[in-house]
């Protein structure tokens, strides 16, 4: 369904089957004319098509999809064979032909928990709240009367889309960015009503976000190589949508760390051009050096290109960004290798979805496919190896911690010595103590004293500035509290069995967990504050 690395742009579709045939062509160019735009606006994404194919408005979409080459998903309410038979004519052998072509088909499976005796009106529903709820944008084939009586139609699917107004069997949907474009869609009846005109619905600033940054990230994605994950066994069943989840997070991850590297970089930049600025200054200043003005002010060009290039390549919010991808793909790619069908788009906390919007839809998105083929052991591959990691982690920090404890510590030694060393020079030699006398040459030492001083104060307060901003010692404390998270998991586990409630605990927290770093993460930006 998507290529390497790469987040698909996914456009739903929905829409009545009682199409005036004078409408056919206009709803069909219309539809055209929306996809090529997304394609155009998307330049470094696969636009990809949600279609349960019924007659009428699905159809119109599909041909206006074949005709741009967008590949089709058929999500079908039910088996094909069953679902066939709602077909005739023309419309079965154009099902058929869809179907044959698709990329993927499959019967969309339950989101909500399954009644005792479904009917075919609850495949209906489950279909629509598949494709809404898996789609960027949702193309809506409709003449915008509200079915309040209906749960089932275009208007539910619209609603699924806006506001995820349905029940999951598994986690709370608080998807915030979702996007409909409603294609005006008169009905037989309704001879008056022109055909074709096209409203957005929904938040429009939220939605634009989502397509930029989608595309950002699939142009950054396949300008690198792509790197091997290791994240779950390699023996294992075969599995698509699992391997394509796998790769996707191992291109987060390198992205994440790429352009953490840079961040760190530009922190590091900019506290050495503080220092070195502080220094010219006092040198300018107190030793006379005129021409260290100038040093001031080539240092000051230097700090506002550092600040500049780190605001045009954006690497801190890309770093943070990419992180919460990598991971939610984690996440999602354990729970599936373990056989659970729960999406983490409709488990991400509040806070998560309001900041990055855009990984939920990517995660969605990402996850189109048929269910999972096996239920797999967790314990060693998701459990250990995180407990592993943090134990590691907060052996690494720590250590980091403690060297830039270290420096600052004796930095302020020094000062404290050169404070000393002035004292005494000022009392037998510099004429505090009249009684020891005066050297002529005392005001040049005084000044080798400022320097020295003052050089050693900025340099301490830049580099406990450069190493505040990476917010150490939260990060340990972190990193300590999952450690001891995952070994009460790993005990649960043992008791208990790998029980659906602890693995969905165990996503939640992890999520919980990324959220909470996002959060102090972001304040942390590279500016000249330093």
């Amino acid at each position: 369904m998507t290529t390497q690395g790469a987040i698909p742009i996914v456009v739903g579709v929905t829409g009545h089957r009682d199409i005036r045939d004078e409408d056919r062509d206009v709803l069909r160019k219309a539809v055209y004319r929306e996809l090529s735009a997304l394609r155009d606006r998307c330049p470094h994404s696969r636009i990809v098509m949600l279609n349960s194919l019924a007659q009428g408005a699905d159809q119109i979409c599909a041909e206006a999809a074949q005709a741009l080459d967008i590949p089709l998903i058929a999500v079908l309410p039910m088996a094909r064979e069953a679902y066939e038979r709602n077909f005739s004519g023309d419309g079965l052998s154009r099902f058929q032909n869809f179907c044959d072509a698709a990329e993927e088909c499959f019967a969309a499976p339950s989101a909500e928990r399954v009644p005792e005796a479904p009917d075919r009106d609850f495949a209906y529903r489950q279909a629509g709240i598949y494709v809404a709820t898996h789609s960027h944008v949702l193309l809506a084939l409709w003449d915008g009367t509200e079915t309040p009586a209906s749960d089932c139609g275009t208007a539910a699917a619209v609603r699924f889309a806006l506001d995820c107004a349905y029940c999951p069997a598994d986690g709370i949907p608080l998807r915030r960015t979702g996007a409909v474009l409603h294609v005006g869609t008169p009905r037989r009846a309704d001879p008056s009503e022109d055909a074709g005109e096209v409203r957005f619905l929904g938040d429009r600033a939220a939605f634009e976000k989502t397509l930029a940054r989608t595309d950002e990230f699939n142009r950054l994605s396949a300008e690198s190589s792509l790197p091997e994950s290791g994240l779950l066994p390699e023996k294992r069943d075969a599995d698509d949508l699992l391997d394509r989840i796998e790769t996707l997070y191992a291109k987060a991850d390198a992205l994440s760390v790429r352009f953490a590297k840079q961040y760190r970089r530009i922190l590091a930049a900019l506290a050495l051009i503080s220092t070195v600025i502080t220094v010219a200054f006092l040198l300018y200043d107190e030793a006379e050096l005129h021409w260290m003005i100038l040093l001031c002010g080539i240092m000051l060009l230097f700090a506002w290109m550092v600040q500049r290039y780190g605001k045009r390549t954006v690497c801190h919010r890309r770093y943070l960004e990419y992180r919460m991808l990598a991971e939610g793909l984690r996440v999602q790619a354990y729970l599936r290798y373990a056989g659970r069908k729960t999406s983490v788009a409709d488990i991400m906390p509040w806070s998560e979805q309001a900041e990055t919007g855009w990984v939920a839809a990517a995660l969605q998105a990402l996850c189109i496919g048929a269910a999972s083929y096996g239920s797999h052991s967790i314990r060693e591959p998701w459990v250990m190896q995180q407990h592993r990691y943090h134990r590691q982690s907060v052996k690494k920090t720590e250590r980091a911690f403690k060297g830039s404890d270290r420096v600052v510590t004796a930095a302020l030694l020094f000062s404290i010595l050169l404070y000393l060393a002035a004292v005494v020079f000022e009392l037998f030699w510099g004429g505090l103590l009249p009684s020891f006398g005066h050297i002529s040459d005392a005001e040049r030492y005084r000044t080798i004293a400022k320097l020295l001083l003052g050089g050693i104060s900025a340099a301490t307060l830049f580099i406990s500035n450069y190493y505040g901003r990476l917010s150490l010692s939260r990060v340990a404390a972190d990193h300590r509290k999952m450690e001891r998270f995952y070994a009460v998991i790993l005990d649960r586990i043992d008791r208990y069995g790998e029980t659906d409630e602890l693995l969905a605990l165990l996503a939640r927290e992890e999520l919980i967990e990324n959220g909470n770093w996002f959060s102090y993460q972001q304040d942390n930006t590279a500016d000249f504050s330093l």
